[in-house]
Parts: structure tokens; sequence; C-alpha cells
């Protein structure tokens, strides 16, 4: 691979240090960036004026960022097949896989081909309201739909056609297992393994003490059906697309035909990631 796309978060405290490391490395290793308008005049000396936004002429995508830059990344993709490697400017980071200080192992091994491929499974979301589609929207992480205004909404659920029950809370989340380390897990849901076949439903502060999550197929169409609220409610895709639902509208997910494909430097350990960020300390053995 070497013509590579360029996403920077320009808020973050070291995306400029970190553009200037990637330039130095694409100059040694004779990559092409390709990168927006707004990054290219940070760059030292600035990049090409013929180097464009020529997104579908790259080969592979560089985010330098967090995880909210790589997954407005993906949305900006929409569904372009372009691998994508996340490089952790902030503190988090579950799905930006590389640190600052790992940028130049990064860089080589794209150079050099020996990145790994993860395959990602991705949601896709439907609004309908009397049958047309409102609105349509894809997500990496979850489409969740929640309350707004701190009182509790009535929801029904259904799987495959079959009536699953009705729940009244703050809201509910279905995730893929990329997304379960994210807010699912914070409602009480699973960690799943980023390749597993599954989608899970999590609900957020259910009214009842029986209330599970739920572990599908990711063949599996879960239609959410809005039954009451008093406040405003919001379909949310990947926390950062909001779409207002009205009583009696249906949210339509499934698994969307469009995946995205993460890179990984050699040595990649979701197991060591999860460690690290989630403090896993485990039992001392003696």
């Amino acid at each position: 691979m070497k013509k590579i796309g360029v996403i920077v978060n320009l808020q973050k405290t070291h995306a400029r240090s970190g553009l200037r490391r990637l330039l130095e490395l694409a100059r040694h290793w004779d990559l092409t960036l390709t990168t927006t308008p707004e990054v290219a005049v940070l760059s030292d000396p600035p990049l090409e004026a013929t180097l464009t936004q020529d997104w579908d002429a790259i080969e592979a995508l560089v985010v330098l960022g967090g995880d909210g830059t790589l997954l407005r990344a993906v949305r900006e993709f929409d569904g372009r097949d372009k691998p994508i490697l996340g490089v952790n400017l902030g503190s988090l980071g579950f799905l930006t896989s590389v640190t600052e200080s790992e940028l130049a192992h990064a860089v080589e091994a794209i150079a050099r081909n020996t990145v790994t491929v993860s395959e990602r499974t991705m949601l896709s979301g439907t609004i309908l309201r009397d049958s047309p589609e409102v609105t349509h929207c894809r997500a990496l992480n979850d489409i969740v739909i929640r309350s707004t205004g701190g009182r509790v909404i009535t929801l029904g659920m259904s799987v495959g056609g079959r009536e699953v029950s009705h729940f009244v809370g703050d809201g509910l989340i279905v995730a893929t297992p990329t997304g379960s380390s994210g807010y699912a897990l914070s409602a009480g849901g699973p960690i799943v393994m980023p390749d597993a076949a599954v989608l899970i439903v999590a609900l957020m502060c259910p009214h009842t003490l029986s209330t599970r999550p739920l572990v599908l197929p990711d063949t599996s169409e879960v239609i959410v059906r809005l039954v009451n609220s008093s406040n405003e409610v919001l379909l949310i895709s990947d926390g950062q697309r909001g779409e207002p639902l009205n009583p009696g509208d249906r949210v339509v997910v499934t698994k969307s035909p469009r995946g995205v494909r993460f890179l990984h430097v050699p040595g990649y350990d979701y197991f060591a990631v999860l460690r690290q960020k989630l403090h896993w300390r485990g039992t001392a053995l003696e």
C-alpha cells in the first residue's frame, strides 16, 4: 500500500506533531499522502497543492485522533472499501489500535504490507413512519434510542417478526461486537469479540429487575417501536447523529451489507487492549 489517506482531529493537542511525524515516516517509506485542505496547510512544509481529497484513489486510511475521530471517518467514507488504521492521540481509544509512540512501527507495517486486517460488522438503521422511510443511518458501534428529557419512555421490540416484550426505561441500545465495549457495556451488556457474528441489545435503566441484555444472530431484524413518551426521543448512530422520533415510529435495525476493515500492526492483541483500557487485574497468583 503506497497511497495513504489521512484524517486528523485538529482539536487534539498532539495533532500537529503527529501529522509531522507521519509525514517524515511517509517520505522515508516513499508513501503518498492524501488529506483534507485544512490538514494539508498544517504540514511543514505544506503538502503539495496537487494533493487533493480523492478518497477513492487511496489504498488505506490513517486516522489521527481518538475513537470519535475514527467513527467520523467511517461515516464520511460511507461504505468505501478502504482499510483504516486508527492512531490514538487521546486517552481511551478502544477502536484506535496504535498509540502515537507506535506510529513508526505502524507506518513500516503498512509499507512492508505486514499489517493484519480485521473485518468489522456495521449496523443499518431505518426509521419508518406510517410506512414511508423517514431516514436511514449506518453505525459501527451502536444505534441508540433514548429519552433526552430525563423521563422514561415505553418501547416495544420484536426480533425476526416475533414479539419480545415492551420495556419502560431510558432507552435501548443495539450494538455490534465492536460497540460491545462502548455504550452497551455501560448499560450492563457483555463484551463480545469483534469477529463474532452477533448483535447485542441492551436496555438503558429499565424499570424492572428481570430484564437482561440479549445476544442475537447478526442475521436478525430488530424492530423497536416508540410506544409512548412525554418528552423528546432521539435515534442516535455512533453517538454522533441524532434524529427525532415520534410515538408510533418504528426503527428497523439489521446488519449492514457493507462492513469496515481495520488494520492492525503485528502483535496486536484484543485482550491486551481490554486489560489496558478496562484495567482488568484478575487474581494475583503466588
